[in-house]
C-alpha cells in the first residue's frame, strides 16, 4: 500500500530549509511513501535542487501562495490565508489526495483549520493533541497537550478512546492501560470534572487502571494518561525544562576541570547512550486526535532530523489504521457510557458524598475511610518505541 503523504513545508521557525531536506530523506527510507510537498514552489524546488532530489517521483510539488506565520492570530490563518500552505495540505487530506498531513506550523491556527477543514468524527467533541514522552518502560502518551483548556468529563472519556486507539495501533497494544491524571490515586481525590470521568472511564470497555499522579507518566505505569489540555500543557513544559536544566548542569560539571573534562571523555559511551534514550527529536510530532483525518503536529523548532520524525509518526498512524481503530473504539463505548452518564443523573439528587474535603489541604490520615481505586485489569507492560528508524 502506498502512503500517500502531505508536507507542509512553509511552516515552523525554518520552512523549507529544514521540511524539504527531511521530506527527501524519509522518502528514500521508505519506498512505499509518495510525499506531496506543499508551499511556496520557488523556495522548495530550490531546497530539493540542493539536496539532489529534483527528479525524485514520489516527490510532488504543490503551489500554495501564501504562509500562515508562527505569530499569526487564529482568525488571519482561517478567515484570511485561504491559500496557504497550511490549509492547502490539510485541503488534500480532505479529497483523499493524502492520507495524513505534517505540520510544524502555529499549533493554534494548526488546530483551528483543521476542524474547520475535516471535521470531527462522530461521537468527538473536541480533538487533543496527543504526545509520546519517554518513560522507564518505553513511552507514555499524554493527552490533552493544549488544545482544550477547559474539559468536561466526557471530554476526557473521549480523550482516553483517542488515547486507546493510537496506542493500540502504533504500539500493537490491543488494550492499552488507561490513567486519569490527578492529585492522588484514591477515588476521593480531584475535582468534580475529573471524578465524574472516572466514573466515565470505569463504565466503559477501556481498560481503565485509574487515577495516576504526575510521577506515573514517566515510570510507565499506564500507557496512556489522560487530562486536560490546561494541565497537560504544563506538565509538559515543565517536563522540557527540567530535561534541559539537567542537560546543561552535566554539561557544566563535566567542564570544571581538566580532571572532569578527562571524566567526560570516559563515560562518553553512556551520555550518547542516555542522550539517544531521552533524546526530544526522537519524539518529535504530537498526533492531532479526532479529526476526520490525519494530523501530526511537529515542534516548530524541530530541525530536519527531528521532523523526519514527525512524518514517520504519520506514516505509521496510517500504515496502522488509527483512524479506524478511533471509529471502532468510539462505537464500542456508546451503549455503556450512555447507560453510566443516565444511572448517574438518576443517583445525583439528595446524594451526600463522604469526606468531601480538599485533599490537596487537609490529607486524609490513615485509618479514616480513604477509598483507594483499584485497576479494574492490571497493567500491562507499555507498547515499545517505535521500531523502524527515521
Amino acid at each position: 500500500m502506498t502512503v500517500k503523504i502531505t508536507i507542509d513545508c512553509m511552516g515552523g521557525d525554518h520552512g523549507p530549509a529544514v521540511t524539504v531536506p527531511a521530506a527527501v530523506s524519509f522518502v528514500r527510507s521508505h519506498p512505499d511513501a509518495q510525499l506531496l510537498l506543499v508551499g511556496i514552489e520557488s523556495a522548495i524546488r530550490a531546497q530539493l535542487k540542493k539536496c539532489k532530489a529534483t527528479g525524485e517521483t514520489r516527490l510532488t510539488v504543490v503551489p500554495a501562495t501564501e504562509v500562515v506565520e508562527m505569530d499569526d492570530s487564529v482568525e488571519v490563518a482561517l478567515r484570511r490565508k485561504k491559500d496557504s500552505s497550511m490549509r492547502v495540505a490539510l485541503n488534500l487530506v480532505k479529497d483523499g489526495q493524502a492520507q495524513t498531513c505534517i505540520s510544524a506550523g502555529n499549533t493554534g491556527a494548526l488546530m483551528a483549520v483543521s476542524r474547520y477543514v475535516l471535521k470531527t468524527l462522530p461521537g468527538i467533541e473536541r480533538p487533543a493533541i496527543a504526545f509520546a514522552m519517554p518513560s522507564q518502560k518505553g513511552f507514555t502518551t499524554v493527552l490533552d497537550l493544549g488544545a482544550n483548556v477547559d474539559c468536561e468529563p466526557q471530554h476526557l472519556l473521549q480523550f482516553a478512546e483517542m488515547g486507546h486507539a493510537l496506542v493500540a495501533a502504533i504500539g500493537n497494544k490491543e488494550r492499552p492501560t488507561i490513567g486519569l491524571l490527578n492529585i492522588g490515586e484514591e477515588v476521593i481525590k480531584g475535582n468534580d470534572v475529573i471524578k465524574r470521568a472516572g466514573e466515565l472511564l470505569r463504565a466503559s470497555t477501556l481498560n481503565f487502571y485509574g487515577n495516576v499522579e504526575g510521577n506515573d507518566i514517566y515510570k510507565g505505569t499506564t500507557d496512556v494518561v489522560v487530562c486536560d489540555g490546561f494541565v497537560g500543557n504544563v506538565a509538559l513544559k515543565t517536563s522540557e525544562g527540567l530535561a534541559q536544566m539537567l542537560t546543561d548542569m552535566i554539561r557544566e560539571e563535566f567542564s570544571r576541570s581538566l580532571l572532569t573534562k578527562l571524566m567526560a571523555l570516559v563515560a562518553l559511551p553512556v551520555l550518547k547512550r542516555f542522550k539517544r534514550r531521552v533524546d526530544p527529536a526522537q519524539y518529535n510530532g504530537a498526533a492531532l486526535l479526532g479529526l476526520r483525518g490525519l494530523v501530526i503536529k511537529s515542534h516548530g523548532s524541530a530541525q530536519a532530523y527531528g521532523f523526519e520524525w514527525a512524518i514517520k509518526r504519520g506514516y505509521d498512524a496510517v500504515k496502522n489504521g488509527v483512524l479506524e481503530r478511533l471509529v471502532r473504539a468510539m462505537e464500542e463505548n456508546a451503549a455503556p457510557v450512555q447507560q453510566a452518564a443516565l444511572g448517574a443523573s438518576a443517583d445525583t439528587a439528595g446524594t451526600v458524598v463522604p469526606n468531601q474535603v480538599d485533599p490537596a489541604a487537609d490529607p486524609v490520615a490513615p485509618g479514616d475511610n480513604t477509598v483507594v481505586a483499584r485497576p479494574l485489569v492490571q497493567p500491562g507492560e507499555p507498547g515499545p518505541a517505535l521500531s523502524s528508524k527515521a
